[in-house]
């Protein structure tokens, strides 16, 4: 296994105080440090123009390039040197992806900033260029379909329109329902020959582990399955956390640690072990470090203890929005 990081993603990107700080990715550097977990890093470079062109349309990053300081949304800041960030994060997806690809070995993407709000014309939501969507584009260059699935408290936006309308890279969301960005209904199922690849699970308040657990067992191993990746990405948010300051959702540390290792077990019967995650969300520090920290442990045979085991859903409390989103996805896969 080996992870992505740049010192650069240590600066500031949004103002004192935001939940998105540098203190986030300091915390994981410092739980894999503590703990003895030892990837090999590597340093990306920016992202190439052509690479963020296959997500992004040139006048938007004009605009981002030529922003200068100020908000580009309610709580979303851009300072002078916010473009050179995004695209060194950027290049860190496409790092991880090329690694993963060339090794067939699992590659943790450890980004600043985070990127699946981010359309092709406007970021937003803390995000300016769309990390996972540029890297599974650019390996669609060299395989024939990837996966994408995203555990977040939010909906990955961004990354759901990239993709609506194709067959060939397949997007699954879990979210809580009505929150920001107010986007990924289960009726939103792709369009065009897209239609039935795009999966999207809301999830009501307070689901947590066994919630989780069983869309990983009903809906989302069984799609995965059928739909036959050649490799797997996946956006990570630990903000699904029950210590979570920003939603309500309650998965625990050891919830999260069950949903990556089924991931990671069908990356290596499908395909070759070829598996990349990418850090997104997750605003408490101790559960995001916890959360990615184990994650990294498992991929190298190592158990890091887990504190944050609190597992508040134990009856499947989010059942009826599984069963909404069973009944939609089932006109196109055997569930």
């Amino acid at each position: 296994m080996k992870a992505v990081f740049h010192e650069d993603f240590l600066q500031q990107t949004q103002g004192h105080g935001h939940p998105e700080s540098p203190e986030r990715l300091a915390a994981i550097m410092n739980y894999i440090d503590v703990n003895e977990i030892q990837p090999e890093i590597i340093i990306p470079e920016p992202a190439e123009m052509n690479d963020v062109l296959t997500v992004h349309s040139e006048p938007y990053l004009e605009y981002l390039k030529n922003f200068g300081r100020g908000m580009l949304d309610g709580d979303t800041s851009v300072f002078p040197h916010t473009y050179e960030m995004a695209l060194l994060s950027a290049g860190g997806g496409l790092a991880a992806a090329r690694n993963m690809n060339d090794h067939n070995e699992p590659t943790f993407a450890l980004l600043r900033p985070p990127g699946h709000h981010a359309t092709g014309s406007m970021g937003m939501g803390f995000c300016y260029i769309n990390n996972i969507a540029v890297a599974a584009n650019w390996l669609r260059k060299k395989i024939d379909k990837v996966a994408i699935v995203d555990i977040d408290v939010h909906h990955g936006n961004g990354t759901n329109d990239t993709f609506l309308d194709r067959d060939d890279v397949l997007f699954i969301s879990t979210h809580q329902q009505g929150i920001y960005p107010g986007t990924g209904p289960c009726e939103e199922v792709g369009s065009g020959e897209g239609e039935g690849y795009t999966v999207n699970i809301p999830l009501g308040s307070r689901s947590g582990d066994s919630t989780f657990h069983a869309a990983s067992k009903k809906i989302i191993q069984p799609i995965l399955r059928q739909f036959q990746p050649d490799a797997i990405l996946i956006s990570l948010g630990c903000d699904a956390h029950y210590m979570d300051p920003l939603a309500s959702l309650t998965l625990s540390s050891k919830g999260y640690l069950e949903i990556i290792k089924d991931i990671s077990s069908l990356a290596s019967e499908m395909c070759d072990n070829r598996y990349a995650v990418y850090l997104e969300g997750g605003y408490n520090i101790h559960a995001l470090a916890e959360t990615v920290g184990c994650a990294m442990g498992h991929s190298l045979e190592q158990k890091p203890e887990l504190r944050f085991t609190d597992a508040a859903d134990r009856d499947v409390h989010g059942a009826s929005y599984l069963e909404e989103v069973i009944a939609m996805q089932s006109k196109y896969w055997d569930l």
